[in-house]
């Protein structure tokens, strides 16, 4: 199984939870609260990484679900 990035992108009806790897799957969302909750729940189900973009389309935060590739502990 690979692993699949997620994606809170803004979009014309509010806010929409896509993941990478150009799937055409979307989940649209009235708020980006709603959103971020949906894909923490996503991301985390998938162990995989959460991007959180602006309205902007920038990154402005990311989160990862239990894909870490530091092979530091701490």
């Amino acid at each position: 199984m690979s692993r699949k990035d997620v994606h809170v992108v803004p979009a014309p009806e509010g806010w929409a939870v896509e993941q990478s790897k150009g799937e055409a799957d979307r989940k649209l969302f009235a708020t980006q609260e709603e959103a971020v909750v949906a894909a923490t729940e996503l991301a985390r189900q998938n162990q995989a990484e959460m991007f959180i973009h602006g309205r902007d389309g920038q990154i402005r935060a990311r989160n990862s679900f239990g894909h870490d590739p530091r092979s530091v502990k701490g």
